[in-house]
């Protein structure tokens, strides 16, 4: 099969390779290229020797050894993270991963999952995952706007307004920060507690943003649960358990991401 089919306007047919396997849940485009790089993806028993291979399927395409099985339908789970587990399928120093927890939170037919973004080790609450390497990435982006909602439990003094003036954005040693949506629970704190419930609603997602933002006001953060990304809610979900988005509220909220991307 030839490799780079062309259209009448010269363009290639298909889809670049790595964006092929993402969709087919194999693994993220950045970690595919990785993959190439290092022979690990075969075409025709020959290894694929750049990204820019455009592909009108995966007829053929083999990743150590093993023959890609056709894309299965978009798939999205919602998994309530505890804390003390690591956002990776392996972890260097032993530590307990998601992946541990789900092997017994899902059903035995469910596709490879990837996480979408990460929970940090001591952050609990909401992590989605998905089969579709085009809707993780998507969904990452900062570019993409999706809001993501916590809820911190914090030690130390802070005031409304001093949240409210996170509004504008923060500049924190060299690291700028768009416009954060904080308030203070009511009734959070009380005469002599100086313990706080804040929620936060970020969009851009940045390495422990939520935390470096609270410590940056003087707040010791003593608990973080995410509830929210995008249109998708914890709810009543149980600790360490996982349940699939319905099929109905995927498609809408793919439908309405930017760029019209398809499912």
């Amino acid at each position: 099969m030839p490799t780079n089919p062309k259209k009448s306007d010269d363009r290639p047919e298909g889809d670049r390779i790595a964006k092929l396997l993402a969709r087919a849940g194999i693994a993220s485009r950045r970690e595919i290229e990785r993959m190439i790089a290092d022979k690990r993806i075969t075409l025709d028993g020959k290894p694929v020797e750049t990204p820019a291979t455009f592909l009108t399927s995966l007829k053929g395409v083999s990743v150590d050894g093993k023959p890609v099985a056709a894309p299965e339908p978009t798939q999205l789970f919602a998994f309530n993270k505890p804390t003390g587990l690591i956002t990776a399928e392996r972890d260097p120093a032993g530590r307990a991963t998601i992946y541990a927890a789900l092997t017994n939170a899902l059903p035995k037919d469910t596709p490879r999952l990837m996480p979408i973004g990460r929970l940090d080790f001591n952050t609990e609450g909401l992590l989605l995952l998905t089969n579709d390497g085009g809707l993780k990435r998507t969904m990452e982006l900062p570019s993409s706007g999706i809001p993501r909602t916590y809820r911190a439990r914090a030690f130390g003094e802070v005031t409304q307004e001093q949240l409210e003036a996170l509004s504008e954005g923060v500049e924190i040693e060299g690291m700028r920060y768009g416009s954060i949506d904080a308030n203070l629970d009511r009734g959070s704190g009380g005469k002599g507690h100086k313990n706080h419930w804040i929620e936060i609603t970020i969009t851009e997602g940045k390495n422990r943003e939520v935390r470096r933002v609270l410590e940056f006001l003087g707040l010791e953060v003593n608990r973080l649960i995410r509830v929210g990304y995008g249109p998708f809610y914890l709810g009543d979900l149980p600790r360490g358990q996982a349940t699939r988005i319905k099929k109905g509220d995927l498609d809408r909220f793919v439908s309405s991401l930017k760029g019209g991307r398809k499912n």
